[in-house]
């Protein structure tokens, strides 16, 4: 593939470097088979934060449709609440940080922050109601049919209270510190998304004077579900802040316990220091992260029940707005209801077992080898299984032929295999990892690992000052039995976490391709020395070269619509942001190329709007395994291409991100990806939600007889119970 004459890149150390390579689309055709539309800069973006929101809807969609097994439907309302912590601490924290800090630019969608806040409010206020709705009048009646109770104080028997009572003091007491307010014990710091206990007390020896308030912390090592003794084939359970409260009285002794409330904080939970200014990365992000915990109130979470006076304490003391408060009717921090899910054992409440395809490589480091030499291995996880991934770093610390390991590390399990095999190799061969630091709410696992493999001898690097280092990479150095020195390749689109593995959907490709794999070197040497070159193809590198030949590759396709030749466009990833990237689209479309994009979460095109981006289709596909590979197709005339890799198009992505996404070269592999891996979920009628202009996500309503999941397909074609041609369209 011919690419785009490049410029050399800036110097990375330089604060400006990312704005200046920021790239812009491609100047409209002079010619075209469609009508162009003028609309508003604003009008061509969906709101940014409101897409976000209707991703996290289709995750409660999931929790209350009665076709998923009812366990699978309560970690899907488990993970609901965990995605609104994540961007509550994070993304509208920044919001309100940036309404806080003055004026400001407004986003691409047109609004300014004060706007996007006053938006989301109301949006998140009327989620959090959805969510307790389903708990309460959805989940909770299921479940008391299949005999799996919550129960309250004044149900459990009389078996039950002595077993909890005897819990408490011997398990959850020794625990627990009461604090009352007062000159000598201020407010105490509550940490970032701790349970607590508000408790409105009266000294007994002055009952006429003011109320006191005591705060009581519940220690995270506690269940939030304590499971009870029964006489029944079923499971009951307590919560622990219902627990707690029924033993108040002997903990606060000298006052009158008038009103108890559970109650949780979110914090700011952003890393704010500049990366050119410090002398130790990894020092200054390990300091960070204990500021986080203190960070600035953002959110206060607490029961609906709550006193009058111990809500207005609480928001006084947090400093809060009255949309900042959330009133939960049910227990609070929904994402505890994970633990049900996970500890109830009954098969028949999830989803039936799944056990992925295991290719012979993976347990033979001749075969690993030798197989990689004549061809590239390509892996659809969790379908195929990771072990071969996990073995080729394995294979690779224990073959003497290896002399030479090198890794990038995002994420990755708190017992990764990956990670002794690394500090084992490291006694004996060269080992360079690059960790990055600063992967969100992983910075303590990524420090913790970055100083034991440093300990072990392992060569430790933290990336690109001012980059995140976010591609998937690993590369094993051969001298192979004919003595010649070969490099063995990863490349992936996910990150290299075992666990992680069995239910994100990624790709994995393992090759010996020479002119792959000496590129792969080049971006080692640029992540370790700076060692920047003019030219990475044939793989697209962010911050470099990524960004400009997607811009290339979507004009090439509407040039080739304009001269009548097959053009057409399919792209899967998480996120599509990039306003640059979008335009490109439109333009294309009006040229005439047909354009389906699957883009699980945030997606600001506008689909679907006549004159501006009519042959443009997007859906979302949410179902039991989280799909998170990013696919590129160009139809390219007849000479099709097909891309994969760690990057979505997003700006931060595309710029402010080390991405690699390389090419699918073998023909066997490209049809693996274009005639089963997309087409399946192009024609999946069950799981996926089409995007409508306005930017609500509607159900396709098929023939109930002829619904499609992609997911359940390639799960049947590994257990060999659905031939490939059973896709619904497929030519």
């Amino acid at each position: 593939m011919d690419e785009p004459s490049r410029k050399p890149a800036p110097d990375p150390t330089t604060g400006s470097r990312r704005r200046s390579q920021r790239a812009t689309a491609p100047k409209p055709a002079t010619r075209s088979s469609r009508p162009g539309k003028s609309v508003a800069s604003e009008e061509l973006f969906l709101a940014r934060d409101r897409s976000w929101m209707q991703f996290n809807r289709r995750v409660l969609e999931e929790a209350n449709d009665p076709s998923n097994p009812l366990l699978e439907r309560v970690k899907f309302l488990a993970i609901t609440a965990s995605n609104l912590d994540e961007y509550i601490e994070i993304r509208l924290a920044g919001l309100l940080q940036r309404n806080e800090d003055g004026p400001s630019e407004p986003d691409y969608d047109g609004l300014l922050p004060a706007q996007s806040l006053h938006i989301l409010n109301d949006e998140i206020h009327r989620f959090v109601t959805d969510q307790y709705a389903c708990w309460n009048h959805v989940l909770l009646p299921a479940l008391e049919k299949e005999n799996i109770r919550l129960l309250v104080w004044k149900r459990l028997t009389a078996t039950q209270r002595k077993f909890v009572q005897a819990y408490f003091q011997a398990e959850v007491d020794p625990l627990l510190t009461p604090i009352t307010i007062d000159p000598a014990h201020p407010f105490p710091r509550v940490l970032n998304r701790a349970l607590c206990l508000a408790v409105l007390l009266r000294p007994k020896r002055r009952r006429s004077g003011p109320s006191v308030l005591g705060v009581l912390t519940v220690p995270r090592v506690l269940p939030r579900f304590i499971r009870l003794p029964g006489g029944d084939s079923g499971c009951a359970f307590l919560l622990m802040q219902d627990l707690i409260a029924r033993n108040l009285g002997p903990m606060y002794r000298g006052y009158d316990v008038r009103a108890c409330a559970a109650f949780r904080v979110t914090r700011n939970s952003n890393l704010y220091f500049e990366e050119e200014e410090t002398r130790s990365l990894l020092e200054s992000v390990r300091s960070e992260l204990h500021n986080r915990r203190k960070g600035d109130a953002v959110r206060l979470e607490i029961a609906s029940d709550a006193h009058p006076e111990i809500l207005d304490k609480l928001r006084v003391n947090f400093e809060l707005e009255s949309d900042q408060i959330f009133a939960c009717e049910g227990p609070v921090n929904l994402a505890r209801a994970m633990y049900l899910s996970e500890t109830i054992d009954r098969a028949d409440l999830k989803f039936p077992a799944f056990t992925p395809r295991l290719l012979p490589i993976a347990h033979n480091t001749h075969d690993l080898f030798a197989t990689l030499r004549q061809r590239d291995t390509l892996l659809h996880h969790p379908y195929d299984a990771y072990d071969p991934v996990v073995e080729f770093i394995r294979r690779g610390a224990q073959d003497p032929r290896v002399v030479a390991i090198k890794q990038t590390l995002y994420r990755t399990s708190t017992d990764s295999p990956m990670f002794q095999a690394l500090t084992e190799a490291a006694a004996h061969k060269e080992v360079t990892v690059v960790v990055e630091l600063m992967a969100r709410f992983d910075e303590a696992s990524n420090i913790h690992w970055a100083r034991n493999m440093e300990e072990a001898g392992v060569q430790v690097f933290y990336g690109i000052v001012g980059l995140k280092t976010h591609c998937k990479l690993a590369m094993l150095v051969r001298r192979d039995e004919d003595g010649v020195t070969r490099r063995y390749c990863h490349l992936g689109t996910g990150n290299y976490n075992p666990v992680t593995a069995r239910f994100y959907t990624d790709l994995s490709l393992l090759t010996a391709d020479p002119t792959l794999t000496e590129r792969v070197h080049q971006v080692f040497n640029y992540l370790t020395a700076h060692a920047e070159i003019d030219d990475y193809s044939p793989l697209l590198v962010a911050p470099h070269t990524m960004a400009a030949t997607f811009l290339h590759l979507i004009q090439r396709e509407a040039e080739h619509a304009h001269a009548g030749r097959p053009a057409r466009i399919v792209a899967k990833m998480n996120s599509l942001l990039d306003p640059a990237i979008i335009r490109a689209l439109y333009q294309a479309s009006q040229a005439g190329v047909e354009i389906d994009l699957i883009i699980r979460g945030i997606c600001t095109l506008r689909p679907g709007v006549p004159g501006l981006s009519e042959s443009i289709r997007v859906r979302s596909i949410v179902g039991r395994f989280l799909e998170h590979s990013r696919i590129f197709f160009f139809q390219n005339d007849h000479h099709p291409e097909v891309w994969a890799g760690s990057a979505d198009w997003m700006p931060r992505n595309l710029h402010e991100r080390c991405e690699i996404v390389f090419p699918i070269r073998d023909p066997a592999l490209r049809e693996r990806i274009t005639e089963e891996i997309l087409a399946a979920c192009l024609a999946d009628t069950l799981k996926a939600r089409i995007l409508q202009p306005d930017g609500s996500y509607h159900r396709q309503s098929p023939d109930p007889a002829k619904t499609f999941c992609c997911q359940q397909f390639f799960m049947r074609s590994v257990e060999g119970r659905q031939p490939p041609e059973v896709i619904p369209g497929r030519s």
